[in-house]
C-alpha cells in the first residue's frame, strides 16, 4: 500500500557528489523510519543509512559511508534523501529505499522493512 520511487541516481566522477531522493505515498509517511541499502553486483545487499520518522531524527550509517554520506528527510514533502560526497568507484550500485514500520528506532537489517522501492543505479567513474 506504500510506494517509494527514487529519483537522482546517474554517472559520476570519483570524488564527485549526488543526491538520491525517495518519495513516498499511499501511507503516512509520518510513522514510518526510512533506509538506503545497496547492492553491487557479486555482492550481498548493503546496508547503507537510516533515519527514524520525525524530522531531523536519529541517523545511523554504515562504517563505509560514515562522513561522506547524510540522510535526511522531509516529512512535508514525504521524500527522504541521501547526499553523497566524495563518492569512490566501490559505491556504484543500485540505491533502493526502504520504510520500516518500527518509525522509533534506526533499522538497519532488512527484515526490518516492510516497504521497498525500485532503485535508482548510481555508477561512479574509476
Amino acid at each position: 500500500q506504500m510506494q517509494l520511487v527514487e529519483s537522482g541516481g546517474g554517472l559520476v566522477q570519483a570524488g564527485g557528489s549526488l543526491r538520491l531522493a525517495c518519495l513516498a505515498s499511499g501511507r503516512p509517511f509520518t510513522s514510518y523510519t526510512m533506509g538506503w541499502f545497496r547492492q553491487a553486483p557479486g555482492k550481498e545487499r548493503e546496508f547503507v543509512a537510516t533515519i527514524t520518522s520525525w524530522n531531523g531524527g536519529r541517523e545511523l550509517y554504515a562504517d563505509s559511508v560514515k562522513g561522506r554520506f547524510t540522510i535526511s528527510r522531509d516529512n512535508a514533502k514525504s521524500t527522504v534523501y541521501l547526499q553523497m560526497n566524495s563518492l569512490k568507484p566501490e559505491d556504484t550500485a543500485v540505491y533502493v529505499c526502504a520504510a520500516s514500520e518500527y518509525s522509533d528506532y534506526t533499522a538497519k537489517t532488512s527484515y526490518e522493512y516492510n516497504y521497498w522501492g525500485q532503485g535508482t543505479q548510481v555508477t561512479v567513474s574509476s
